[in-house]
């Protein structure tokens, strides 16, 4: 990583807390085409990080609902410089589909001085080469709901119209103080903006603990996109945001209730095997110099015990509702074994 493109500095402001841009491109991939975007098979790529919880959402979702053969996907690796995300697992470092190295190529082939961040998940239209969107909330829910037609028989549904306002409540209150509350805590410039955005996550991590007490998914009786959104963060707790980010009051495995929630999901296809904890850490220890200036990746913890018995069955629910769940992921799209569960297992 040279000099200039170096991440130090990026992520933490002294005396400031941080603030998240969430000015995205605001294009949609729809049924009818209106924003000039139809859908169509084979017309577009997905391109994200297995790192990335953002994208982790967008990867979970295009398997729960069989999307694979009609929405290609292109991975980042783990970690990136100041400029852009990097297509370094491929041959060449060169993406197969679009041949970029960067996905900021992308980007700028669509806006040539884009000022923002260069960010994942994003869409790609194939034929110009052209960033669509990364609007990552907007990104799950077309794919649920404008993207229907090629949806696998048996595809839940993760975002069904009666349950459509309470997901976008509890999806909102996940956000602000978990899904981005973790980063409020890491990237705190100030003690007092730490202490808030610390005590707001716990909080909140106390009230999902209520609610998950007496029911097994978030909303309804069924797996849907709240359920989505709170795994990617709960999936990375103990690995990185419990001391990466000093979000040290509980590890998620001190939490019973939401531990046995974050490892029902895990074992349920279409979560867990998306996940690839070597990569995960590798990005956020290498990539936040800010916070970690030695970029040395911690051993620990031991991550077997998301393979251990929940129990979570008892509170009835179907997962998948009137569906079934996804077949196992495309040979390419298999995370290493070694990657998604680390082989030490306790005695």
């Amino acid at each position: 990583m040279t000099d200039e493109n170096s991440t130090t500095g990026a992520y933490v402001e002294s005396g400031k807390e941080f603030t998240r841009d969430t000015r995205y491109i605001e294009s949609r991939i729809t049924a009818d085409g209106r924003d000039g975007y139809p859908v169509e098979p084979g017309r577009y790529r997905l391109v994200v990080a297995r790192a990335c919880p953002w994208a982790n959402r967008a990867i979970i979702v295009r398997r729960l609902l069989g999307l694979e053969d009609v929405l290609s996907m292109g991975m980042c690796g783990p970690t990136h410089d100041k400029r852009s995300w990097t297509f370094d697992l491929d041959p060449g470092g060169v993406d197969p589909v679009l041949k970029i190295p960067r996905l900021q190529d992308a980007y700028f082939a669509r806006f040539p001085d884009y000022p923002r961040g260069i960010t994942v998940p994003a869409v790609v239209d194939v034929p110009t080469g052209q960033v669509v969107t990364n609007n990552y909330p907007q990104i799950t829910l077309d794919l649920s709901t404008e993207w229907t037609r090629y949806h696998r028989e048996g595809a839940p549904k993760l975002y069904p119209e009666h349950l459509r306002a309470e997901i976008d409540e509890v999806a909102d209150l996940i956000f602000r103080d978990v899904n981005n509350g973790v980063y409020r805590c890491g990237f705190a410039g100030s003690q007092e903006a730490y202490d808030l955005a610390y005590d707001r996550l716990f909080a909140r991590l106390d009230w999902l603990t209520d609610r998950l007490s007496g029911q097994r998914y978030l909303v309804g009786d069924t797996i849907t996109e709240a359920d989505v959104r709170l795994f990617t963060t709960l999936v990375r707790f103990d690995p990185v945001y419990h001391g990466h980010f000093k979000c040290n009051r509980s590890k998620l495995s001190e939490m019973p209730v939401l531990w046995a929630y974050a490892r029902d999901l895990f074992q349920t296809p279409g979560f867990g095997d998306t996940v690839d904890f070597t990569q995960i850490k590798e990005h956020y220890y290498v990539v936040h110099t800010d916070i970690n200036p030695t970029q040395i990746v911690p051993n620990g913890p031991d991550l077997a015990n998301w393979l251990t018995p929940h129990g979570r069955e008892s509170l009835g629910g179907r997962p998948f509702g009137d569906g079934t769940p996804p077949p196992p992921p495309k040979p390419a799209e298999v995370v290493p074994a070694a990657d998604w569960v680390p082989v030490h297992s306790p005695a």
